[in-house]
């Protein structure tokens, strides 16, 4: 279960919810930020002028609007970079998408949610979604599957109650039961499954990536319907998905 901090700082919410809404808008003007987040616009210029000075925030002097910089791709590509998992399985993931001519992802988990690491496009992927450092939910992606598959049934339950379990398809699992034994399934074969659960017409199949006897990511192929058999224990891309995992969690001792 999420933690609520005791003491939360009131001006650093206010800031974050600042930076917050400039994602969500991308940019803009002092005046329209003040409406949308109900700050005044002294307030507002403070925290504006605050992270500017620290290279967070971009003023265009002609247009007078305000957006967030790439500061904060720096900070994520350090982070990303210095994790283990990403180092030993990006050279995997460029291979596995040149070999199947699919989308391929390399996924880990954080708060309850899905972080993607690192994608690549083969040859004829389907333009998705997806991008490096996007969160989606679990229980409705074969990557999620495969991470839940191996985590603690307490830290499962702790996930579904923070997160639900919400509708994003006809397919989607919205039941606890039901996703229970489905990670059981998914745990038994080795490989989790998307059938449409989360996108009509794309399916995705997605492998557990462990060091020792820690679950720290997995990998996933994903298509159309019409190119991703549903036969799964004899589709193809399982097996390109056993034989990357097995090299990624060997490599780990290169690190």
């Amino acid at each position: 279960m999420e933690e609520q901090a005791k003491h939360p700082v009131r001006t650093t919410e206010k800031s974050l919810q600042l930076i917050a809404e400039l994602n969500r808008l991308g940019e803009a003007r002092l005046t329209t930020l003040s409406n949308e987040l109900e700050m005044g616009k002294s307030a507002v210029h403070n925290h504006l002028s605050t992270l500017e000075k620290h290279g967070y925030v971009i003023k265009d002097a002609d247009t007078k609007t305000y957006r967030l910089s790439l500061k904060f791709l720096d900070l994520g590509g350090q982070i990303r970079g210095e994790k283990d998992v990403y180092k030993v399985a990006e050279p995997k993931i460029k291979e596995i998408a040149e070999k199947s001519g699919e989308l391929v992802h390399l996924v880990v988990e954080e708060d309850g949610k899905g972080v993607y690491l690192c994608r690549s496009k083969g040859e004829h992927a389907v333009d998705l979604d997806t991008y490096v450092g996007c969160r989606h939910h679990m229980h409705s992606t074969a990557f999620g599957k495969a991470i839940l598959s191996h985590l603690p049934t307490e830290r499962v339950g702790e996930i579904i109650d923070q997160h639900g379990l919400p509708q994003v398809t006809p397919r989607t699992i919205t039941s606890r039961e039901t996703l229970l034994e489905e990670l059981e399934q998914t745990q038994e074969r080795g490989f989790a499954v998307d059938d449409e659960e989360r996108l009509e017409g794309l399916r995705c199949i997605a492998a557990p990536i462990r060091f020792d006897s820690d679950i720290i990511g997995a990998i996933s192929v994903s298509g159309p319907t019409a190119r991703i058999d549903d036969d799964w224990e004899s589709n193809e891309f399982v097996s390109q998905l056993r034989r990357a995992v097995n090299v990624i969690e060997l490599n780990k001792y290169n690190v």
